[in-house]
């Protein structure tokens, strides 16, 4: 990379990070962190595990509780959480895209008005004006809310709406760390969205030799699998106290790596996932980016993560395959290369 290295990168984005949440996590005061993503998307998983490895790296701790949008008790939480902050799991679902999560995120700021909540960092997008003024009262009423988030236009877009302490931060998935080189098997890979945030319609062109996927499929059974053997290492490690979180803590582990292993098959990737381009960022894997459905990407590489050799900005689809082309064949170069310097 002639621009900036993968370690650099990550290094700084971690620097960002700790300077956002520094104020916020002590060690000796309890935490809570809500909305834990049980759900097939791999990205969600790495923005966990990168909450829970910056709480273990920077002050040594775990979460005291954690919850799910759909197991959620206030009379738990305040059990186990008497004094501290509420974190609320990061990711893309602050707004009227995913109104569940929203509707769980005010609903929270309206039983605790007299507890610090910290939003993880998120990317902000609202179509309804109704919305936004529903937002608005709940974070108004609350007047303890911290919001982080992940580009310039969520930033501004908070503090021009909303009543509280807004900071642009990094993603939390960056707080894993580079993660090691793994062999590849196919030349080029397109990672593409099929859900609510996907762009353009089913009449997409891809050439019949890249693969097309995502990655929201996965065998329920070997989720629960991990679930069940986070459960029995808690209770081997003489920490019933942690089962819940042992359990979910093996689900992100699991399709973490599930993700990890569908991207890292290709020497390069066509994507228009956030999270597939921070990943194959972590990998040190060349990607192609496309824009999801409101430009969360784009801005989120323009604030952070846009300063390598490794991620192109893809005009079209098509544009993007023959950048993803021409890095898989220079990579095939590379390898042979080394191969023979080794031999």
């Amino acid at each position: 990379m002639t621009s900036q290295s993968r370690s650099e990168l990550i290094a700084k984005l971690n620097g960002m990070i700790h300077d956002c949440l520094k104020d916020y996590v002590s060690r000796d005061e309890p935490l809570a962190i809500l909305d834990f993503p049980d759900i097939r998307n791999c990205g969600d998983s790495a923005i966990w595990l990168g909450e829970m490895a910056y709480l273990k790296d920077r002050f040594g701790k775990r979460p005291d509780y954690v919850s799910r949008l759909y197991d959620f008790s206030a009379d738990e939480l305040k059990r186990r959480v008497p004094t501290g902050p509420i974190f609320i799991h990061g990711g893309g679902n602050f707004g009227d895209i995913w109104v569940a999560h929203q509707d769980f995120r005010e609903a929270i700021m309206e039983r605790f008005p007299d507890r610090q909540i910290i939003q993880f960092p998120q990317s902000i997008h609202y179509s309804s004006p109704e919305r936004i003024e529903q937002s608005k009262r709940a974070i108004g009423r609350h007047k303890n809310f911290v919001l982080l988030v992940r580009d310039e236009e969520s930033k501004e877009f908070s503090e021009k709406h909303f009543d509280c302490t807004v900071r642009l931060c990094p993603d939390m998935a960056f707080a894993i760390g580079p993660l090691p080189e793994r062999a590849t098997q196919i030349p080029v890979l397109a990672m593409l969205r099929e859900d609510a945030e996907r762009v353009g319609g089913s009449d997409r062109k891809i050439p019949s030799d890249i693969p097309v996927e995502d990655w929201i499929t996965e065998s329920k059974r070997k989720v629960d699998i991990a679930k069940k053997l986070g459960v029995a290492s808690a209770y081997l490690a003489l920490k019933p106290s942690e089962v819940a979180l042992r359990r979910l803590d093996a689900a992100a582990h699991n399709r973490f790596e599930r993700g990890i292993s569908q991207i890292s098959r290709a020497r390069a990737i066509v994507t228009d996932r956030l999270h597939v381009h921070i990943c194959s960022l972590l990998l040190g894997r060349p990607h192609a980016v496309l824009d999801n459905s409101y430009g969360k990407i784009r801005r989120f590489m323009n604030a952070f993560s846009g300063g390598t050799d490794l991620s192109y900005k893809a005009t079209s689809l098509e544009d993007g395959i023959e950048w993803a082309r021409g890095q898989a064949a220079k990579g095939r170069v590379d390898q042979k290369e080394a191969v023979s310097l080794r031999a």
